[in-house]
């Protein structure tokens, strides 16, 4: 088992130091997408333009060795742009036939760009493919290959002529990841590396079967009974409807975490735990994940708005008050 988890961690620090020769800063990214990666989770990632949203999941594409494919969401897309449609054109013989014509979200690595640029009926469309990991058309059921991963992204900036997903749509994805803009030196290394080259140059490291078996890997990491509790505590202290809720919940939650937080909180340190070469899940992976778990599975009232308060600022309370109440 010690070999295990040091070769687990090094895969993962190999596919840092690749993603490193293209992307540069943005580290808890990277690592909370890899994490996602491995879990069979998917994520939704906010952040300006420009800021290296599509070259991450190139690089991801090139460093996994598995195909990459790019869905450029816009007011007018159809589901069946997405998916794929039935076509009817000739066989050898010369008659007509009915062939399925696959969409761009059969890869194994999909950019979902600006998703909330779509209408609600085509978000639907795609959020079923990453909830069900397969497209029905015509009463034909087409799984997706193994693994897949979708990496939808949001303007933050720009709300005109968008449909913003419901809370019970981004419930569905497994992290809500944050990419912030870089600092000044990050921007200087960026512009560097574009003055050689806008292509990618991560080589791969590993492959499709090797992140299945990772995620087999993950599975069996023990959880003791007391990190387990601390984690369930932390989601249900979301819920300022419950008795047990804390006092920072009553005041500025106005809608608590689906069960699905506790999932993902779950699944994921354990990847985290191996990905930092422990083998058993630790109150810090928990605290660690709770953000990106937590921050678009709850809402904040006004009181937190009127406080001045961001969701990340709640959370932090949280967390708190969860160390006080469970430790």
């Amino acid at each position: 088992m010690e070999n295990n988890v040091s070769l687990f961690s090094q895969t993962i620090e190999n596919i840092k130091n690749e993603i490193r020769k293209d992307l540069v800063g943005q580290d808890d990214v990277v690592e909370n997408v890899i994490i996602a990666i491995i879990a069979g989770g998917n994520v939704l990632l906010e952040g300006v333009p420009g800021v290296g949203k599509t070259r991450l999941v190139r690089s991801l594409g090139k460093v996994l060795n598995l195909p990459f494919s790019r869905i450029q969401f816009t007011p007018d897309l159809m589901p069946s742009d997405v998916t794929g449609t039935n076509i009817i054109q000739k066989d050898e013989n010369g008659r007509m036939q009915t062939v399925f014509q696959e969409g761009p979200i059969f890869a194994n690595l999909i950019l979902a760009d600006e998703i909330n640029r779509a209408t609600p009926k085509t978000q639907s469309a795609m959020l079923e493919v990453m909830q069900e990991h397969k497209v029905t058309v015509a009463n034909t059921t087409y799984k997706m290959a193994e693994p897949f991963f979708v990496l939808a992204t949001e303007n933050p900036i720009e709300q005109d002529g968008t449909y913003p997903l419901p809370e019970a749509q981004m419930d569905r994805f497994i992290f809500k990841l944050i990419m912030e803009f870089p600092t000044i030196e990050e921007l200087a290394n960026i512009v560097k590396m574009t003055q050689i080259t806008l292509d990618e140059t991560a080589n791969a490291v590993v492959d499709g079967p090797t992140i299945l078996k990772m995620r087999d890997i993950a599975k069996d990491v023990p959880v003791v009974d007391d990190v387990l509790n601390y984690a369930m505590h932390l989601v249900a202290a979301t819920h300022p409807e419950l008795e047990s809720a804390n006092d920072v919940a009553k005041k500025y939650v106005k809608y608590g975490a689906s069960p699905r937080a506790g999932q993902a909180l779950i699944t994921a340190a354990k990847i985290r735990a191996l990905m930092h070469g422990n083998y058993n899940v630790s109150y810090e992976d928990i605290d660690a994940l709770a953000f990106p778990v937590l921050r678009h599975r709850i809402k904040v009232n006004y009181n937190a708005i009127n406080d001045h308060l961001t969701v990340e600022d709640v959370i932090k309370l949280l967390i708190k008050e969860n160390k006080k109440q469970v430790k």
